[in-house]
């Protein structure tokens, strides 16, 4: 009787042994559009987040990521293809910073300005 009795008060302790989940850990939300038509362009944009490669937009489209909150790097580039005309540059473009909080929606889109692509505010239109 007394061995079951340590049975299982070691069952009973071994959730409070196991590491917990970061379940306590909000995300934002960042949608990236490709949707108006104002990149004239047909060959595939990449967007770096933290200068690693998180998506790829052709014309028409948009991606959306859950990232946790903090400061944010978020570059365009043209990504090489198998149509003619769509080779990176040789400098790499500059880079846009964003704060991002927790349970935030944002959405921006890809524009063409006379420095080259970068991100702008966009509506989230629900």
């Amino acid at each position: 009787m007394r061995w079951l009795f340590f049975a299982l008060a070691g069952l009973m302790s071994l959730p409070a042994a196991a590491p917990q989940a970061l379940a306590a850990e909000d995300y934002a939300v960042l949608i990236i559009s490709r949707e108006r038509l104002e990149v004239p362009t047909y060959c595939e944009i990449g967007l770096y987040i933290q200068d690693q490669l998180a998506g790829r937009l052709f014309q028409e489209q948009a991606t959306s990521f859950n990232l946790p909150s903090g400061d944010m790097s978020l570059r365009l580039k043209l990504l090489p293809g198998q149509a003619p005309g769509c080779q990176p540059g040789m400098l790499a473009p500059a880079a846009q910073n964003i704060t991002l909080k927790a349970g935030d929606v944002r959405k921006l889109r890809i524009a063409l300005g006379p420095d080259g692509m970068y991100l702008k505010a966009a509506a989230l239109e629900y």
